[in-house]
Order: structure tokens, then sequence, then C-alpha cells
């Protein structure tokens, strides 16, 4: 009846059914006015309800707003600082132990298709989405979807859910990296032989080929670098059920990463953006050296070719769709942060282009790097490089640890490639960090570092922040972003070379980049993967408990449900006809115009978000649908 009532009652004001009167242009010098909403279209505006006997139908602002003071965001100091933020977060230890091992999964060089699709499908798409949202609105993860469609603000809290999960496990790796690299300093390194205190009976020393002769190994051999992996770092039990005690050698190491996250971002945009100049840079010096050795080794062609040599049979379409989200950090709320502190007028277009491929050419040059060591360890051991090749924590802690064994000045090797590990860990982690800091996350860190700690760390990394998540979050992107910026207002940009040109592709209109690519290409992979899922098992040979596997659908669903969930409760605590509810709620952003038309607020501070149908002091307010 409320609504009803302020949209109906002619008496006391007056209802416009025209357009509204033109504003003023974005000028390039004043860059405050978000010359993206002008001109508005009869379908743009839903209403506008003002006090009768003011100019043109506009409303003044309410008392106080002028004077009111917001804390203004900060902002990167130079273009420079705001690239190497965003390559610290996307390129990182995925570029390095999990693409090149989903490339040679999946059929090598045949992979690179599936791949290079979903970059240009998918991909870039959402990447440049939430990048130029960040830098249009201004605003976090979070607050930027209350511009645009209040409905769909559980997405940003989703964001932040699994931002929550990244920033508990993920540093977990930094800790194992820095334990490897203190090992390092040692005359030899402690994985390369079996007569240390921590191996077993059933070691074998498998890079001494002399100490193999004339003997009969046991079915269970197993190698140093393995026991020291298992034995010496992780201390492994037998499963998820008996965690064990605290590693105290790893809770040291992680209390030194958070340490060095911390005096990353303690003032802000400024120290971080000072920070990443080297951060950033570090790793592709590193990857560089690494490369060089690799492919000098004996052996390295033969790596290479293995990892690039095509097979169709063995390829599989949704590791491609996984990997480019995680790689891309899309649907993780970083991007539309990092967005938020540049400069209005800055071109983001340009910058997520060159920013997505840097990210996928280091991963092909890290393959590179990866595979031709491997082909180098295969061919000293005598072995298909098929079983030297590992993911993920295997490939970093076990295959290329041994193979740094076998190479000249082993320990330079060993501290160049954990110290390329750390940086690469680092930049992102502070991302993380910056976003969801708090002293929970260390709480939760600590239980991967029981001696069952990495059970826990796989549950979170394949369930948590799952592909299945993230797949989730990026079909809601696209639906809340091609039904309110697209399909519910005018193709209206601003000058070429600024931020509104959000709903602008390469030869490709808005509606089918954004509601064709964005959302058709996550809805396959997300629908496969739910048909094609296995049970998560620990090294092949570990089956997770039944319970085990709930505990990982209830982190996976702890983020998915955020969206509906919030829709639900913003839908409820709104009186009125569903109809007008839904359309109220999809609205943009509430926007106070001045008496004379134009905006009170400079452009940090236009879109101001009210609650539906509520008062400011005695001033109406303006109703503009789909704002942004």
């Amino acid at each position: 009846s409320r609504w009803r009532q302020l949209l109906n009652t002619r008496n006391t004001s007056v209802v416009m059914t025209g357009p509204l009167p033109s504003l003023p242009t974005c000028p390039t010098a004043a860059p405050y006015l978000p010359c993206s909403l002008l001109p508005l279209s009869h379908r743009d505006m839903t209403r506008a309800v003002a006090k009768e006997g003011e100019p043109n139908g506009v409303p003044a602002a309410p008392e106080g707003i002028k004077q009111e003071e917001m804390e203004e965001r900060g902002q990167w100091s130079s273009k420079m600082e705001f690239l190497l933020s965003v390559a610290g977060e996307i390129i990182g230890l995925g570029n390095v132990w999990r693409f090149p091992y989903l490339c040679y999964k999946n059929g090598g060089g045949a992979f690179l298709i599936p791949y290079l699709i979903f970059l240009f499908t998918c991909g870039i798409p959402l990447f440049f989405l939430e990048t130029a949202l960040g830098q249009y609105t201004s605003q976090g993860g979070v607050t930027c979807w209350r511009k645009i469609c209040p409905i769909f603000e559980g997405v940003g809290y989703a964001s932040q859910v699994i931002e929550c999960y990244l920033n508990i496990y993920y540093i977990i790796i930094l800790s194992w990296a820095l334990f490897y690299l203190f090992s390092s300093f040692t005359a030899v390194l402690p994985w390369a032989t079996c007569n240390n205190p921590w191996n077993s009976d059933l070691c074998v020393d498998i890079l001494n080929h002399s100490s193999l002769d004339n003997r009969t190994l046991p079915a269970n051999v197993t190698s140093p670098m393995i026991e020291f992996w298992e034995k010496r770092v992780l201390g492994l039990t037998d499963g998820i059920h008996k965690l064990g005690s605290l590693r105290w050698e790893l809770a040291l190491c992680l209390l030194l990463a958070w340490i060095i996250c911390y005096f990353c971002i303690w003032k802000g945009v400024k120290s971080t953006g000072k920070v990443v100049y080297f951060t950033a840079t570090f790793p592709y010096v590193m990857l560089i050296i690494l490369l060089v050795r690799g492919v000098t080794l004996p052996g390295a062609a033969e790596g290479i070719i293995f990892y690039l040599k095509p097979d169709i049979s063995r390829l599989v379409w949704m590791d491609a769709g996984t990997q480019i989200l995680f790689s891309y950090a899309i649907c993780q709320g970083c991007l539309t942060a990092l967005g938020s502190y540049n400069k209005y007028t800055n071109n983001c277009y340009r910058d997520c282009i060159m920013l997505c491929f840097l990210n996928s050419s280091t991963s092909l040059v890290a393959g590179f790097a990866i595979f031709s060591v491997l082909g180098f360890m295969a061919r000293e051991q005598g072995v298909p490089i098929a079983e030297v090749a590992e993911s993920g924590p295997g490939l970093a802690f076990i295959a290329y640890p041994a193979a740094v064994t076998m190479m000249p000045v082993s320990q330079l090797w060993s501290c160049l490639f954990f110290l390329m590990l750390i940086f690469l860990g680092l930049d992102s982690q502070v991302h993380h960090f910056s976003l969801t800091w708090n002293s929970s996350a260390m709480t939760f860190s600590s239980l991967s570092l029981q001696k069952g700690g990495m059970y826990i760390f796989q549950l979170f990394d394949y369930y948590a922040a799952s592909g299945t998540c993230l797949l989730f979050l990026a079909i809601f992107e696209a639906i809340c972003v091609g039904w309110v910026y697209v399909h519910a207002r005018e193709n209206t940009h601003c000058q070429p070379g600024g931020a509104c040109r959000v709903a602008r592709l390469p030869g490709l209109s808005a509606p089918l980049a954004l509601d064709m690519s964005a959302f058709c290409a996550p809805q396959a992979v997300f629908l496969f993967s739910l048909i094609k899922y296995t049970p998560l098992k620990y090294n092949n040979t570990y089956v997770y408990p039944a319970w085990g596997h709930v505990v990982g659908w209830l982190m996976a669903l702890s983020s998915m449900v955020c969206i509906p969930l919030y829709a639900i409760f913003i839908l409820l605590k709104t009186k009125g006809p569903l109809k007008q509810v839904l359309r109220l709620w999809s609205l943009g952003g509430l926007l106070i115009l001045s008496s004379d038309g134009l905006w009170e607020r400079p452009q940090r501070r236009c879109l101001w978000h009210i609650s539906p149908l509520r008062r400011q002091g005695r001033v109406r307010v303006v109703l503009l649908q789909n704002a942004l």
C-alpha cells in the first residue's frame, strides 16, 4: 500500500512520465559525472517523484548531504602499480604446478584448444567485467553488486566466503616453501639421501644407480624425496580421522608468512603498490633462470615434446574451464577490489586484455621450464616421463626437488626454485589477506599444520575454493550484469578510453559477450562438473570417509547458498506485490539529484544507495532503473 501511495499520489507530488531533463555530459577534465547513465530512455526510467513546485520535477538534495564527509578510497600512485598488483594476484602457484600438469594430462597441445576457447568466451569477459565494475563504482567486491543490482548482492558475499577459505589454506603452501627453503642451506640436501633419522627401511636412493644393482626391491619401496615430504615436513598420519599433534616447525614458518603479509599491506594500497614492484617481477627473473637451466639439461627435449604432444583421446574440457576461473582469480572479489583503486578514466579495457595474455603466456612458459627438468629427471632414472609428472604439491615438493638433486650446485637451484614459489604465493596471499584479514584465518590455518593437516588442505582445495563454486558464481555474475546492465537499458557509452566501456568487447555486442559466452560457458562446465563428479582421494590411494565428503560439500555450499539466501531475505523484508518488489530491488542504485539537475557529489559519491521507499528528511527520492 505504501508503494502505491508513493507512486500514485498526485496532490502532493508530480509524477513524471516523460524522460528526465538532459544532464551535463561527461567532460574529460571532470570525470566525476557518470556519463554512461546519459541519456536515459523511457525504458530506463521507472518513476520520478518530486515535491511540487521544484524546477523540472527534480528534487533537491537532502539537508546535510552536501556537508557529509565520506572517507575517500585510496588510489594507486601509478598505473604500473595496478598492473603489477593484478599480475601478482592472478599469476601464482597455479601457473607453475597446475597448468603444466593439466596440459600433459589432457592431451598436451590439444589442451590448448579448449583452454583458448574458454579464455575468450569466459575468462576475458568476466575478468574485464569485474575489474571495470570496481573501477567504475570505486567499491569492493560486495558493495559494487549493491550498486548495480541489490538483489544480487549475495554474489559479493559468496565471493568473500571463498576468499576466506583461500586466505586460510593458501598460505599453508608458503609455510611449506619456507620450510624447504631453510632446509636448502645445508651441505647435502636432506631429501637427497636415505641416511636421515626420519627415513625408513623401505627408503631407496633411486638417484644412486649403483645402490640398486643386484638388489631385489620390495613392492612398497619409497624414495628419500617422498619420505622427506611425508615424514619430515608433514608428519603424515593414516587419515583425516587422526590429525595428530601440531607441527611446530611449520607453525613458525606459518607465523613468518603471516608477518610478511602484514608488513606488505600495513599501510594500505600505497605500501602494497610499492611492494609489488619486487614481488611481481622477481618470480619472472627466477622463472627465466630456471627455464634457461632446464632447456640446457640432457633429456629436456623429450620432456618438452611430452608436454606439447597432442592427444585428442585424453582431452577433458572441464579442466580447461576450471583452470581459467581459478588462475584468473575470477569470482573471488580481488579484481573488483584492485580495480576500485584506479582512476575513473583509466583504460581498464586495454589493461585487462594485456594482463590476460600475460597470465596465459606465463603458464605456457612455466610448462617449458617444468617439463624440461622432468625430462632430464626421467632420463637420469631411466623411467618414462609419465611416472615423474605429478600435480600440485607433488610437483612442487617431490618431483622438482628430486630433479634439483641431480644438478650441480643443487643447493643454489633449490633456493631459487623455492624463492620463486614463495614470491608467487606471496603476491596472491597478500591480496587475499587484504580483503579478509582477521585473526580467525590464522587459527583455522593451524589445522592444516597438524600431522594429518594435509587431508584438511585437500578438502579446502577440492571443495571450498574449487571450480564448482567459482563456476556457480560466474553464472550469476553474467546473469546480474547481462540482465541489469545490458538488457534493461540501452547501450549508452561515454567517450572512448573511459571505464564506461564495460558493455562492449572487441567485435562483439554486449549481450552476445556477456549473455551468450560468459553465461553459457560456465553453465555448461558447471553441469559437466556435477555429472562427472568423482570423490576426493589423496595420492590416488587414501579414500576419504563419507563424513569427509559431507564436510567438503558443506564448505562448497556455504558460498553458493549466499546468493539465493540473500535474494530471499531481501524480498521477504520488503512489503508489496512481488512483481513491484522485484522491479524495485533490481534497480542499480538510487540517485539523489540537486535542484538544478547537477550531481552534487563528486564521482566517488554519486551512486548513493538508499533503502527503497525511504524518505531522506522531507525530500522524495528519484528512482532510476539501472543506475549503473
